[in-house]
């Protein structure tokens, strides 16, 4: 079985979309402004793929908090 918010149900489809195409906005729209966002950041800007990486693996699999 998914953890995170796969199992919660709570996978908002604008999130995913938005981390493929601009990830600080989606990990903005799942979590919000936070340690995540900026770090989702500093990865896009260093290379877009990290970035995307990291706002999916927040958006799909990891729970917030």
């Amino acid at each position: 079985m998914a953890t995170g918010n796969v199992s919660s149900g709570r996978v908002r489809p604008l999130a995913v979309v938005a981390s493929v195409f601009l990830p600080p906005l989606g990990v903005f729209l799942d979590r919000g402004i936070g340690k995540s966002f900026w770090l989702t950041c500093l990865l896009t800007l260093i290379a877009f793929v990290p970035g995307m990486v990291f706002a999916l693996y927040l958006t799909l699999v990891s729970p917030a908090g």
